[in-house]
């Protein structure tokens, strides 16, 4: 009875039942503790040095940082276009390069055929003038002032006749289609045009040197 009635007045006292309870705590902590150890040693083991390939980073990895998607997973290169190549051409004769090239010949140079030179089968001096007016020749002809033609009284017709200016050179060839002059000291008449390419119109006659070319 004794030892009964001490039990329940330890109990009873303040301190020993904030013992009690701080005991109870420890225990049920512990214990909590103890489980949530237990359970996480069995759901996750360490992994061992072996599962950890030999060519991978050995760098601690922070729990905060989280990867990015595009530095994680590098993009796909496109596949570049297949090049099919053209198909050569076929040629069904030889290349004209293979063949041997002959010159071509070159044009043959023309030349002039020279004017066929005149004989001087008579020559003097004589005087002559010019006309420029007349309906036809004596050879049947219309007078043309601007042909080089001429009159001579005994000349045969188409005779051939170069007349020279000796005073400044000048010569004209002209051919006889008519007749005349009729003046004493003579010997031609020469159209306009003959007259005018040898001296001046202005002269009216003059002194020349004629050779009949046959």
């Amino acid at each position: 009875m004794v030892g009964r009635h001490s039990r329940t007045r330890l109990f009873s006292s303040p301190a020993g039942i904030a013992a009690t309870a701080a005991v109870g705590v420890a225990l049920a902590v512990g214990g909590t503790v103890g489980a949530v150890g237990l359970t996480a040693g069995e759901a996750a083991p360490q992994p061992t040095v072996a599962d950890v390939p030999a060519s991978a980073p050995t760098t601690a990895a922070t729990p905060s940082a989280s990867p990015s998607p595009s530095a994680s997973v590098p993009p796909s290169p496109s596949p570049s276009p297949t090049v099919t190549a053209s198909p050569k051409a076929t040629r069904s004769q030889a290349a004209s390069r293979s063949r041997p090239r002959t010159a071509a010949p070159k044009p043959a140079a023309t030349t002039k055929k020279p004017t066929p030179t005149r004989n001087v089968v008579d020559s003097g001096s004589c005087g002559a003038s010019f006309y420029d007016e007349g309906q036809l020749t004596a050879n049947g002809e219309s007078f043309d002032p601007s042909a080089m033609t001429a009159a001579h009284k005994t000349l045969p017709f188409d005779t051939v006749v170069r007349v020279t200016n000796p005073a400044n050179g000048k010569s004209v060839t002209v051919r006889i289609n008519d007749r005349g002059p009729f003046i004493d000291g003579r010997c031609l008449d020469l159209s306009r045009a003959a007259f005018a390419a040898i001296a001046s119109v202005d002269v009216g006659a003059l002194t020349v040197k004629y050779e009949v070319l046959g």
